[in-house]
């Protein structure tokens, strides 16, 4: 259980970093990166489920990623300003 947990803040803050350059995000900030990328891997993990998605690792990156970009996105439109 908290191995799951430890990879899946790890896969977030991959994913985080790859959605902040998708979205030509200021990359030094990692922090931030790292938190809208685990946020971002919750949203798409529960968008996968809603859609029946799932399977492995790769599926999750994938998902999480597109979550993230999501969040990135949700975070310039309401957040920075």
């Amino acid at each position: 259980m908290l191995l799951k947990l430890i990879i899946e803040i790890i896969l977030g803050g991959v994913a985080g970093y790859i959605a902040a350059g998708l979205m030509k995000m200021d990359q030094s900030n990692f922090v931030l990166n790292v938190i809208l990328g685990v946020v971002g891997g919750f949203v798409g993990g529960l968008i996968g489920n809603l859609l029946g998605i799932g399977g492995g690792w790769i599926t999750g990156l994938i998902l999480s990623i597109a979550g993230a970009c999501l969040v990135v996105w949700a975070y310039r439109k309401f957040i920075k300003k």
